[in-house]
């Protein structure tokens, strides 16, 4: 082990001092969910336990007494929030106005002072029920400083545990999730899209980047309208895709229609699938997960053209002269210039493009919602978070998501070439 000493040493410590900073920020911006979301995955959580159950009391003057002798009656409408953790150690304080006297409180109550503490002891989940409580007046309730005709004051206290500090930990999220009839399609269409999606933008962003590293005028307005996709709001574009793709009225059924291509009009984001008559080979096309992935390719290929199109600014001339001398074609030079050029910017897009889609939940739910086969891996996270209110589930949905996407980065690093 290396050691420091004096003025050496000083500047260690201070160096690792200055670095805690950075160390607790990256741990409360990104190893503190990641760990969170793990650790709720193995409970059994729905989103209404994520706050501690509590008691509910509401109180109810059912009869006022008239005169001495006559009974107060209150009635006490008691629930617990949860409808599966229990509450233990219940007890209401109920503040006595002088005057009053217990005549049926039904309950283990006992006076300390001007207060009648009721102990309960447990609630279960669920625990829903009317208590009443019976009061005699005596003379000295109806005085002027006395507190005839008010509701009685309480407090009520429980104890009960947090269900997600405890340490009791189930494998039931993971095996719902799994064992759902949904869980393996939505995860082939999660690859499906997320491969189709990054390989059609960067295929788009390609072809634009061939298109606008020529000079010709008005390149730059052309450049700038190339980035439109990428930079307009996605709420924006997806209406707008919505809108043109619509059966009723959009304008890409009216132009397939009018130009004789199309007998009806297709639903192009509602119909899972629509077969095409190919020379004789009918072909089962998925039509609304194809279109998410038009879609996917569309919005960001622009990001695909800027980095290719810089890359393709400094290749050097000279690789082209000497392959036109040599009798290369354009196709030639394409292939043993352009894309050897661009291989390490190429897997560079492919890996961050695969990241990021394979973790898009906003584009395919705008469109689609998830339906008609479209519902990926994300809005399955989703659905099951808070369209079921199983906040377990859809975290153990987020972790194999998590984990899919780990073996693939592996899997992607252990095989590509060192060099790229």
């Amino acid at each position: 082990m290396r050691r420091y000493s004096g003025m050496a040493a000083r500047e260690a410590r201070l160096a690792l001092w200055m670095l805690i900073p950075a160390f607790l920020i990256v741990f409360a911006i990104i190893l503190f969910p990641v760990f969170t979301n793990f650790w709720i995955s193995f409970k059994s959580v729905k989103l209404g336990e994520l706050r501690p159950p509590s008691p509910v009391v509401r109180e109810q003057v059912v009869k006022q007494p008239e005169q001495p002798g006559d009974e107060l009656i209150i009635r006490y409408r008691a629930r617990n929030t949860s409808q599966n953790v229990a509450l233990e150690n219940v007890v209401m304080t109920i503040i006595v106005p002088e005057g009053l006297k217990p005549v049926d409180v039904g309950y283990d109550c006992s006076f300390r002072g001007s207060r009648l503490v009721c102990n309960f002891g447990r609630w279960k989940g669920g625990f829903n029920k009317t208590l009443e409580m019976r009061f005699e007046a005596e003379q000295s309730y109806f005085s002027e400083n006395s507190g005839k005709g008010k509701v009685l004051g309480f407090t009520i206290d429980a104890s009960a545990p947090n269900v997600l500090t405890n340490l009791k930990f189930t494998l039931k999220n993971y095996g719902f999730v799994l064992s759902g009839r949904e869980f393996w399609p939505t995860l082939g269409a999660t690859v499906v899209y997320t491969f189709g999606g990054t390989i059609g933008s960067i295929i788009l962003g390609l072809f634009a980047a061939q298109l606008l590293n020529a000079k010709f005028l008005g390149k730059g307005i052309l450049r700038g309208l190339f980035l439109f996709p990428y930079v307009a709001p996605v709420i924006a574009v997806a209406f707008t895709w919505s809108f043109f793709l619509d059966p009723f009225s959009g304008t890409v059924n009216a132009l397939l229609k009018q130009f004789g291509l199309m007998e009806r009009s297709i639903s192009f984001l509602s119909e899972r699938s629509f077969n095409i008559d190919l020379f004789g080979l009918e072909i089962n096309l998925p039509l609304a997960l194809s279109t998410v992935i038009a879609f996917e390719s569309w919005r960001y290929f622009p990001f695909a053209f800027l980095f290719i199109l810089a890359r393709l600014q400094a290749i050097p001339s000279q690789l082209y002269e000497s392959a036109e001398v040599d009798g290369a074609g354009a196709f030639r030079k394409f292939w043993n210039i352009t894309i050897p050029q661009l291989m390490t910017v190429l897997t560079t897009l492919f890996l961050l493009r695969f990241m990021w889609t394979f973790n898009k939940f906003d584009d395919v739910f705008l469109l689609t919602g998830g339906a008609a086969g479209t519902k990926t891996l994300p809005i399955s996270v989703y659905d099951n978070a808070f369209g079921r209110a199983d906040i377990g589930a859809g975290a153990a949905t987020a972790v194999l998501l998590f984990l899919f996407l780990a073996v693939f980065l592996i899997l992607y690093f252990h095989y590509s070439p060192e060099e790229q």
